[in-house]
């Protein structure tokens, strides 16, 4: 990504991403000072819950939104380099096309660092080495304020969740890669023709506007312009994301169920929240939709291989990227069971 596109994204992104008045307090001080704490706690009993190993502890960084979009967009931006040394084309080669993308990313990165709880950080491709938990303290203390939870219970339930997601990567000798080669192949199949993928987009709104049936689908406008090879991608990110996302859920619901008094809340909360007209719109048009659906299907998945099969059977998915269950298999379960079983 060029300097000027980051600048850009990064202008976008503030805009989006506001403040919280408590953010630069002394309650993030307070949440800095535990969270290693909670973390190094969190990952000794989810290590015991799920039989995932990983190498010692974790570095842990409380964070302001702002700082999350750079982390993020720093992710995008080697993608994008790497795809544009190997092919010498690329969205943020045209000026246009890049100052497009720039605003688009933005615009995703700054509305969701307003909602994401912490993130585990695998992030830059050239780093094999990284191994860090970032909390973005102004939506935890937000959270915690808004809904009045218990700040001890509230943050070891997010570290659950965090810490589950850094064993399933460096539990599974071959996750890690294969979730960065599936990134780098949908970017590396990005149509560097912009007209192009508005004539997609096009032909996708006249069919669907003929057969009267929703013209944007959970993938949103990206889906809507994707070609077939690429909407064969997504449904891979989209089946491994659920796999995870619903594993991690019941990985730390169920340690919250014995540990923690306010867990169910939480819980509820979290899968719970409701938009208003113009959020749901901006989750439809920008696919974010598809990411809040990987954590009810992915925990349905979860739950039902563990009612028809024993929890030993959900680790099969971890043997290797053939034995992750399909987007298809997500919804059946039995399916999946069958092939691999």
């Amino acid at each position: 990504m060029r300097a000027e596109h980051l600048d850009i994204a990064l202008r976008v992104a503030k805009r989006w991403a506001g403040t919280y008045p408590l953010a630069d307090s002394y309650h993030r001080a307070d949440l800095q000072e535990t969270a290693s704490t909670l973390v190094g706690k969190a990952g000794d009993i989810v290590q015991e819950e799920t039989g995932l190993e990983g190498p010692g502890q974790p570095e842990v960084t409380v964070i302001d939104r702002l700082t999350w979009v750079e982390r993020n967009l720093a992710f995008f931006s080697e993608l994008w380099g790497s795809e544009r040394k190997e092919t010498g084309t690329g969205f943020w080669n045209d000026q246009v096309s890049g100052r497009l993308m720039a605003v688009e990313s933005g615009t995703l990165l700054g509305f969701l660092s307003r909602r994401v709880l912490g993130q585990y950080e695998l992030l830059l491709p050239s780093d094999q080495t990284a191994d860090h938990i970032f909390l973005p303290a102004p939506n935890i203390l937000e959270m915690e304020r808004r809904f009045q939870l218990n700040p001890i219970e509230f943050r070891y339930w997010v570290a659950l969740h965090e810490v589950t997601h850094r064993l399933q990567f460096t539990g599974v000798p071959w996750l890690r890669e294969y979730f960065l080669d599936l990134s780098r192949r949908l970017v590396s199949t990005s149509r560097s023709d912009q007209a192009s993928s508005f004539d997609l987009l096009s032909d996708h709104l006249r069919r669907a506007i003929r057969e009267g049936r929703v013209t944007i689908g959970e993938a949103g406008l990206m889906g809507m312009m994707a070609t077939p090879e690429q909407l064969e991608l997504l449904d891979q990110v989209q089946a491994l994301m659920s796999m995870l996302e619903g594993h991690g859920h019941v990985v730390m619901d169920r340690i919250g169920e014995r540990q923690m008094v306010t867990w169910e809340r939480m819980s509820n909360l979290f899968f719970g929240r409701r938009h208003d007209p113009w959020v749901a719109l901006l989750l439809r048009l920008s696919g974010l939709e598809m990411k809040l659906r990987q954590y009810k299907d992915g925990r349905r998945f979860v739950l039902e291989v563990e009612k028809r099969a024993g929890w030993s059977a959900v680790d099969l998915a971890w043997e290797s990227p053939e034995s992750l269950p399909t987007r298809h298999e997500i919804a059946f379960p039995e399916k999946w069971l069958a092939r691999v079983a």
